[in-house]
């Protein structure tokens, strides 16, 4: 079994490989010259740095209308997003080469976003919708050595959009489709969107605002397989807004204000193969904040500062007393940050800043209360990271980072990332990353709360390649080993302990772009996780395939196939053993035309084109073969 671990990686290897020998040289143009923000939290070319970064680009998109956040980060190698192909209200669990949900942090135009009532923090995705958003880029491997406590197994970077350059431009969107599981095949629309967008620029101020609706019905959260009557469906609402103003003094300083304001509804039942009729949820946010940039001779100076609420509440019945008990929870989190990058000469840069949060979490249950007085902590953190390009080809990036946790006193963590520029087509990187991660307010606080658990750490090293020729083909592969200690479990169901063994998680990621023929492009990508402990519907392999086709005039079609592995749950609550998962198999349909060139556009997506009946979570609804329909207009 183990000379099969890494099989479906050495084959993406092998065949790109051998596509790429029979290409001819034609010209020497420089291939790695993308730019990203996430690695240094400035502009900075791909080749200078020590990571592979995956890039969710504007075009893409573009051609993604009507799909979601989830749906497009799901993709992503070394990512897998529990519950993407389930009921929309179900929860969302982010698991980045074999990380959990708080080992992962998510950024909104590079600002830390979280939820400190909830069990792990961790930001809920569904509270933004596609429609906002420019472009993602995410950082797989330890990060906190930039960003501080979560970010252990990978960034996501979210990028919201930006302002036409136009003094007005609208943009609406509209879109339906159905909602069904494997066993229907109606055509019943209840699957609705909606989104309308204005901005521009007016001399130096600029402006941008959104509104997006959603309303999805028809499924019912919890599987009715072992059931002789038909579950309820279980509904869910969205409402997402976005304002930001911005205004640019002069080519030096930008100054700009943001808001956010979301809410969700939903109906959940009462877990696996379990229906209710009255359990549901609500869940808020209202995020504001300021962004000021200061360009000078050598450098930018950059503040932030942001202010995040979330309120939650959930209804559910219980059957011990036969009332509906009420769950509230208030998340509060404030973020300031001053980062400065100088640039010392072309080859040397330092980036250098220091962060402030403060989490705050009020809960009030049935089962106890948690004041935000008594839940709180801060962190101040300092931290600076060098940034050295040799013109020989060779790159190293080194940083630290002081986590002062007031409740954990001082940790530090550091980071190298060498690479190697070999040509301008091909280069090699290597990183060794540390990451401490604080135990949340619910684990120290609430009624399973331990105030005595010791915060996570993890060590990951990792090592790759990425190859890009004429722009027509590119891969990039990635080894990674990680060491988790520490690791914060509930084994009874009592009170939150730390882990006495150390987890070890190794895995290879692999993604190719072959667009050799006019108008064709292939897609490849492949994920192996292997996880010594804390197994949770991760699969072992996980491979896609996407072929887009553009040669017709106005259009864009897309076929997508994707592959999860057997899967292995630890049913803790239940018999006490693992359970076997059965592998599955997706195909996905796309399509998109453009009426008026840039100005109104159709597209329709088939998803589980031959209806495939699998299991994502055990107990709980898949979706079957399901379509939707929708137009999009520029003004």
């Amino acid at each position: 079994m183990k000379n099969k671990l890494f099989h479906l990686s050495v084959l993406c290897v092998a065949f790109t490989f051998n596509a790429l020998t029979a290409q001819e040289n034609k010209e020497k143009v420089e291939q790695l010259n993308e730019v990203v923000v996430t690695a240094t939290k400035f502009a900075v070319k791909k080749e200078k740095i020590g990571k592979i970064i995956y890039q969710i680009t504007p075009e893409e998109i573009e051609n993604s209308k009507g799909k979601t956040v989830v749906d497009l980060l799901n993709d992503i190698a070394g990512i897998e997003i529990n519950g993407t192909n389930s009921a929309e209200g179900k929860n969302k669990s982010i698991y980045i080469r074999g990380g959990r949900n708080k080992q992962v942090l998510v950024l909104i135009d590079g600002v830390p976003v979280s939820d400190p009532s909830g069990i792990t923090a961790t930001y809920d995705l569904r509270l933004l919708t596609l429609s906002q958003i420019e472009s993602i880029e995410v950082m797989n491997g330890a990060a906190s050595t930039l960003y501080g406590s979560g970010a252990a197994t990978g960034v996501i970077n979210i990028i919201l959009k930006k302002a036409s350059k136009k003094p007005i431009a609208l943009h609406y969107q509209a879109s339906v489709g159905t909602n069904n599981s494997q066993n229907d095949s109606g055509i019943d629309l209840l699957d609705l969107n909606q989104n309308v967008a204005v901005n521009g620029t007016l001399a130096k101020f600029s402006y941008i605002a959104t509104l997006n609706t959603s309303k999805v019905n028809g499924l019912s959260e919890a599987s009715d397989a072992n059931s002789n009557v038909a579950f309820e469906s279980d509904e869910f609402k969205a409402t997402n807004s976005f304002v930001r103003l911005g205004y640019q003094f002069n080519d030096k300083v930008t100054v700009q204000i943001f808001s956010n304001y979301d809410k969700n509804t939903y109906d959940y039942d009462a877990g696996a193969f379990t229906d209710s009729d009255i359990n549901n949820g609500e869940n808020k946010q209202f995020r504001v904040g300021l962004f000021t940039s200061y360009k000078y001779a050598k450098g930018n100076l950059k503040l932030t500062a942001s202010y995040n609420k979330n309120d939650r509440m959930f209804e559910s019945f219980n059957g011990w007393t036969n009332t509906t008990d009420r769950f509230e929870y208030t998340g509060k989190t404030y973020v300031v940050e001053a980062v400065n990058n100088y640039k010392f000469s072309n080859k040397v840069q330092l980036v250098a800043g220091v962060n402030y949060q403060e989490q705050r979490n009020q809960t009030s249950t049935p089962y106890g209360n948690i004041d935000d007085n008594l839940a709180n902590y801060t962190t101040v953190d300092p931290y600076a990271s060098l940034l050295f390009n040799a013109s020989s080809g060779f790159n190293i990036n080194a940083g630290v980072r002081l986590n002062n946790h007031s409740e954990y006193g001082n940790h530090v963590v550091y980071n190298i990332n060498p690479s190697y520029n070999v040509t301008d087509k091909f280069r090699v990187i290597s990183s060794y990353s540390t990451a401490f991660i604080a135990p949340s307010t619910y684990q120290l606080f609430s009624q399973f709360g331990n105030v005595d658990l010791n915060p996570e750490e993890t060590t990951t090293i990792e090592t790759g390649f990425e190859y890009v020729a004429q722009n027509k083909f590119g891969i990039n592969s990635v080894f990674f080993y990680r060491e988790e200690d520490n690791a914060i479990i509930l084994p009874d169901f009592v009170t939150y302990v730390n882990a006495s063994e150390t987890i070890n998680v190794k895995g290879v990621e692999t993604e190719v772009k072959i667009d050799a023929l006019k108008g064709v492009i292939f897609r490849l990508g492949h994920t192996y996780v292997y996880k010594s402990a804390d197994l949770d519907y991760i699969p072992e392999n996980k491979f896609s395939a996407v072929v887009e086709f553009n040669a017709i005039k106005n259009a864009y079609i897309s076929l997508k196939y994707k592959n999860t592995s057997k899967r292995t749950y630890f049913d803790q609550w239940g018999t006490g053993e693992n359970i076997n998962i059965n592998a599955y198999s997706l195909v996905d349909l796309y399509g998109s035309y453009h009426i008026i060139k840039n100005k109104m556009s159709v597209f329709l997506q088939i998803n589980n084109l031959f209806n495939e009946d699998y299991t994502e979570t055990i107990g709980y609804t898949t979706r079957g073969r399901n379509f939707k329909l929708g137009l999009d207009f520029k003004f």
